[in-house]
C-alpha cells in the first residue's frame, strides 16, 4: 500500500513532522519558536512548496525549474526561508522516486538519486541560482577562485554558469569539499554528489525505530547532529562552534563514543536510546546562544521522506 502513496503528499507529510519533531535543540519545533522564525510558517511553507513538489514528480519537468518552483512557493506562503535546504533534497528524491517507479526495481534508493543528480544540467543550475532571489539564505563566502559563482548574486551569476558549463552538481560539488581542511563542508551539497548516504542511513534509523514519527525524527535529528558539525552553525559561528555542539549533541545518545564522527559512527540502538528529556536542557541552551543546526534539520527532512517510502508509518 505505502508504494502506492502519491509521493508529493510524502514529500509534503515529510515536511511536516520534520518541524513538529520535538525537542530539536536550536531549531523551531511544535514547542520553541525562535526571534525571527515560528512554527506556523513551516507549516505555509510545507503548503506553498507544493506546486514545486509536483513539478518535481514530473520527469518532463527539469530539476532546477521544480526546485525553484518550490522555493518561490515556500516563500510567499511562509514569507520568509523556512525550507530551502530541506527543498534542495526532497526535489532529487522525488525524481527518482517517480523514475525508479518507472523501472523493473521500483524501489527508491542511493543510486537512483545518483543517477537524478548527475542527469542535473546548466539550466538546472541557473535555476538554483534564480531560487536565491525569493528568500535570504545563510551561505559561506565561497571560495576566492569561484567569486563569480556565489549564489547570492542570483540570475547575475548565469554567464559564469555558462561559460564554465557547470551544473547543479558541478556548482554542488564546490561546496561539498572545500579547499580550507578546517571549513566544514555543505552537508546537503555533499548528499548531492555523494549519493545520499546520509538520508539514506538516518532513514534506516526512523524505520527501525518504535514510537510516533515525531520523536523518532527528533532521536534521529540527535544522531545527524552527533555524527558531523552542522553547516549553518559553522556559517555563522564558525567551525570550532559546530563541532561543540556536535559533542554536545553526541553526549545524549546511548553509548556514543567520544570523538566519533560520521554518519556511521553511530548505530541505530544509539540513536534510538537518544535521551530526548536530556535534549530539552540542549534545546534551551542552544536557542539562549543562537546556535541553529538548520542543515541537520535538512537531512532528517529527507530521512523522513526516505523512511515514509520505505513504510513508516504514521499509525500507531
Amino acid at each position: 500500500m505505502t508504494a502506492a502513496r502519491d509521493p508529493v503528499d510524502d514529500a509534503t507529510l515529510a515536511l511536516l513532522l520534520e518541524v513538529a519533531g520535538t525537542p530539536k535543540p536550536g531549531n523551531v519545533d511544535r514547542h520553541r519558536d525562535l526571534d525571527d522564525l515560528r512554527f506556523d510558517s513551516f507549516l505555509g511553507g510545507a503548503v506553498g512548496a507544493r506546486a514545486g513538489l509536483e513539478l518535481a514528480a514530473d520527469d518532463d519537468v527539469p530539476l532546477g525549474e521544480a526546485f525553484e518552483r518550490a522555493v518561490a512557493g515556500m516563500a510567499d506562503r511562509a514569507g520568509t526561508n523556512t525550507q530551502f535546504g530541506c527543498l534542495l533534497l526532497l526535489v532529487p528524491l522525488l525524481r527518482a522516486t517517480v523514475t525508479e517507479a518507472a523501472s523493473s526495481s521500483g524501489r527508491l534508493d542511493a543510486a537512483a538519486v545518483d543517477r537524478v543528480t548527475r542527469d542535473a544540467t546548466v539550466d538546472d543550475a541557473v535555476a538554483f541560482y534564480r531560487a536565491f532571489e525569493h528568500v535570504d539564505v545563510a551561505v559561506a563566502d565561497p571560495p576566492p577562485d569561484a567569486a563569480d559563482l556565489d549564489v547570492r548574486r542570483g540570475s547575475d551569476a548565469a554567464p559564469a554558469l555558462r561559460e564554465r558549463g557547470l551544473t547543479l552538481r558541478d556548482v554542488l560539488a564546490i561546496s561539498a569539499d572545500p579547499d580550507d581542511a578546517d571549513r566544514v563542508p555543505d552537508r546537503n551539497a555533499r548528499e548531492w554528489v555523494e549519493g545520499f548516504p546520509r538520508t539514506f542511513r538516518a532513514a534506516e534509523w526512523i524505520r527501525t525505530d518504535t514510537g510516533p514519527l515525531t520523536d523518532r525524527a527528533a532521536r534521529t535529528f540527535l544522531g545527524l547532529l552527533a555524527a558531523e558539525p552542522d553547516t549553518l552553525v559553522a556559517a555563522a559561528h564558525g567551525p570550532e562552534a559546530a563541532r561543540e555542539a556536535s559533542t554536545r549533541a553526541a553526549a545524549l545518545l546511548d553509548g556514543a563514543a567520544a570523538g566519533s564522527e560520521g554518519v556511521d559512527a553511530f548505530d541505530a540502538d544509539a540513536v534510538h536510546g537518544a535521551d530526548l528529556d536530556a535534549a530539552e536542557g540542549l534545546a534551551a541552551a542552544f536557542v539562549d546562544e543562537g546556535i541553529n543546526p538548520g542543515t541537520t534539520a535538512d537531512l532528517t527532512c529527507a530521512a523522513l521522506y526516505v523512511a515514509i517510502r520505505h513504510g513508516a508509518e504514521v499509525a500507531p
